[in-house]
């Protein structure tokens, strides 16, 4: 738009310039042409002839002082080019390309853009207007319109069809109502497999060995459920979703002494032990604090060292999920601060294979 004017207000001195002086401004302006002409011409005496956008400006302006009958023998170019480069400074008079940039609504920060999708992934069952209604909540004010935008170009789509929520969600969500059972097998001297019957309570990370055996039948199985189930007594409404795999050894029986408290039964999927990943940890940590450091003999001594180990476990180890505390804990003990009075008892646990620490009274 500043060429434009430019161009104009050129335009308009040279013609002031010829009423004033009232002289044969075309001669004058044809000589001024010329030697426009030869000035470019010794520019570019190596290649062919280019016009630069000042030249092409300079040769619109004094076109109009020269008659255009005697454009094509003034000017080196055709009358038709002259005209084109006229209307080209004109119409950058028009042009409001910057302007058009420059104005409008800001464009939506790209920080807020990433608080929006944040809230859509957490939260599967909010709409673009609740979304907006948080925002506000936070100090974003924001149209309902632009956050469906933002969504929409993300892929996420409505809250009615978005996905719900991941396993490890639902897993998550549901952690106090959830008890997840799994069979592992114990290596014998002899080189028997001895096989248990693990439950893991998600929610307080109470371990339960229900029992071990060289045969684990159907029958077995369901009689350590019966086992579970008076062990755990009022705690067992507590309770909503049994979490195991798809192993034969669950019957319908098995299945059924859950149903009859209102457990719903999950089933993972074949080969996924990450479906079960808290029962497989507790498994692992068993097998490298105790199982692969022990020899067991049979079947009694295999039971003897499981359930030192589950008192062990419910009663003294830290978990990070608790904030290292016990499953049978619920509060820290008071700090020490006189560290030097104090002296730290050790109990050993299976002949010192694991130990546990205590100040003395």
């Amino acid at each position: 738009m500043i060429v434009s004017l430019l161009y104009q207000v050129t335009r308009k001195l040279l013609s002031a310039t010829a009423v004033l002086l009232r002289r044969d401004t075309a001669r004058d302006a044809e000589l001024l042409v010329l030697r426009h002409e030869n000035a470019v011409l010794r520019r570019q005496l190596k290649g062919p002839v280019r016009y630069e956008p000042a030249d092409r400006f300079w040769f619109a302006a004094l076109s109009a002082l020269i008659p255009r009958r005697r454009w094509r023998e003034v000017f080196p170019v055709t009358p038709g080019t002259l005209l084109a480069w006229h209307r080209r400074f004109i119409a950058a008079k028009w042009d409001y390309t910057e302007r058009r940039d420059r104005t409008g609504r800001p464009p939506t920060k790209a920080v807020l853009k990433k608080l929006i999708l944040q809230l859509a992934r957490e939260n599967a069952r909010w709409g673009h207007r609740r979304i907006q209604g948080e925002l506000a909540r936070l100090g974003h004010p924001i149209a309902a319109s632009t956050v469906w935008e933002i969504l929409n170009a993300a892929g996420i789509d409505p809250a009615p069809r978005r996905s719900g929520p991941t396993w490890r969600e639902f897993l998550t969500a549901q952690a106090e109502g959830i008890i997840a059972a799994d069979f592992l097998h114990v290596d014998a001297v002899l080189g028997r497999w001895l096989y248990a019957l693990a439950f893991l309570e998600h929610g307080t990370r109470r371990l339960h060995i229900t029992g071990v055996t060289a045969h684990p039948t159907r029958q077995w199985a369901v009689q350590r459920a019966r086992n579970l189930a008076a062990d755990l007594g009022i705690r067992f409404g507590s309770l909503r979703f049994l979490l195991r795999d798809r192993d034969g050894k669950y019957s319908r029986a098995f299945d059924a002494v859950f149903e009859a408290e209102d457990v719903e039964i999950l089933k993972s999927a074949p080969r996924a032990p990450r479906m079960n990943a808290h029962c497989e940890r507790v498994i692992g940590s068993l097998r490298r604090e105790v199982l692969d450091h022990v020899l067991v003999l049979n079947e009694f001594h295999a039971q003897r060292v499981l359930a030192a180990y589950q008192r062990h476990y419910n009663g003294h180890r830290p978990h990070q999920a608790r904030n290292q505390l016990p499953p049978d804990a619920h509060d820290h003990p008071v700090a020490v601060h006189d560290l030097d009075a104090r002296r730290v008892l050790r109990t050993r646990v299976l002949g010192g294979v694991v130990n546990e620490y205590r100040y003395a009274a």
